[in-house]
């Protein structure tokens, strides 16, 4: 098999959600660490070989480039029981990722990233101003998860497929960002179950 290397900041959820799939799909992966606080994915080295868009996680296929964390997700467990065969239902799971990058990571994920990282009082005013937004628009994410969860145990079929990969990596640790899940029993649940399946491996491992 082509050698895998994850270039990563691991605390980040996107680049655990990458680890998280190998874990699952039995998929070996390398790991090269960038400290993005001290600009290590904005040197003129990383820019012109890794991610010429300055960011993390990219996926290493070998001589190759993969940028975008559901995107390398999705290389790696293609093929395996991570993606449904059927063809509604596939397409089902790649709505969850979407709307992961576009409704849920953007909001859970960047406070967290303001509050655990940045600092309040190091923000700047459009990210202040930013905030209250990015704050009901993650707790409106975790009500639509909640709500899709009241009848059923996974996010698309009746087993764990990569949409439940992609949402769980933000949201078992939006309380990070000041996000209570407590209002939230189905997701508090659907948590529980992802962290107890054998190959699970946690975003600190």
């Amino acid at each position: 098999m082509t050698a895998l290397t994850l270039h990563e900041y691991a605390a980040s959820g996107n680049c655990y959600k990458i680890r998280l799939t190998a874990a699952h799909a039995g998929v070996r992966l390398a790991r090269r660490e960038y400290d993005i606080m001290a600009g290590e994915t904005r040197t003129a080295e990383f820019l012109s070989q890794v991610n010429p868009n300055g960011r993390i996680p990219v996926l290493q296929v070998g001589p190759d480039f993969l940028p975008e964390s559901n995107a390398a997700a999705f290389y790696i467990a293609d093929g395996t029981p991570l993606i449904p065969s059927d063809r509604f239902e596939r397409a089902d799971m790649l709505r969850w990722l979407f709307w992961e990058q576009y409704n849920h990571e953007p909001n859970i994920a960047t406070v967290r990233f303001w509050k655990g990282w940045v600092g309040f009082d190091n923000l700047d005013p459009v990210q202040r101003a930013n905030l209250p937004g990015k704050q009901a628009g993650g707790e409106a994410a975790l009500a639509l998860m909640d709500e899709h969860l009241q009848r059923r145990d996974w996010f698309v079929i009746d087993r764990l497929t990569l949409a439940d990969i992609c949402l769980y990596a933000y949201t078992h640790v939006a309380e990070e960002g000041g996000f209570s899940l407590q209002p939230y029993p189905n997701v508090r649940a659907w948590l529980a179950r992802v962290a107890a399946l054998p190959c699970h491996i946690r975003i600190t491992d």
